[in-house]
């Protein structure tokens, strides 16, 4: 049994090392701060890694891996606005982009972009992040959504 995980391991640790930049910026785009992209990774990785004999053989472990981060990333917004909602105070859930000393952070037009972003709504950032910042087509937008050509274009 273990002769079978093993070149299972390898090929995931590839696509993990392959895609880890990209993920880490996209996830970076959609959250704004550093320590909750790298969450958005981990836990977009770990859902991988348990579907990976399904996603390792199908065409497409990226399109799954972005899919997966989409729904994690919409997941902890609805979490917070029940939150917020069940508070009744606006405490945290529109958040401004602090300078944490980095180079993005600290280039001016990285940092407009950010706080750009940051005022979207959460569905209207996952499609301006997915279709600029992983340049994917309507078509792709779509699919990694889950909703039609139309509300991407729109």
């Amino acid at each position: 049994m273990g002769d079978r995980k093993q070149p299972r391991d390898e090929e995931f640790q590839s696509f993990v090392i392959g895609r880890w930049p990209r993920l880490m910026r996209t996830a970076f785009l959609l959250t704004g701060e550093q320590h909750a992209a790298e969450d958005l990774v981990q836990s977009t990785l770990e859902q991988a890694y348990v579907a990976w004999r399904r996603v390792g053989s199908a065409d497409g472990p990226e399109a799954y891996g972005r899919r997966v981060m989409i729904n994690a990333h919409a997941r902890e917004h609805r979490r917070r606005l029940r939150e917020f909602l069940a508070r009744g105070d606006d405490s945290g859930l529109v958040r401004e982009i602090a300078d944490t000393g980095d180079r993005i952070a600290q280039a001016d037009d990285r940092s407009a972009l950010l706080t750009a972003l940051a005022q979207l709504p959460p569905r209207q950032r996952e499609a301006v992040v997915l279709r600029y910042g992983e340049d994917l087509t309507e078509t792709q937008t779509a699919e990694a959504m889950g909703c039609s050509v139309g509300s991407v274009k729109s």
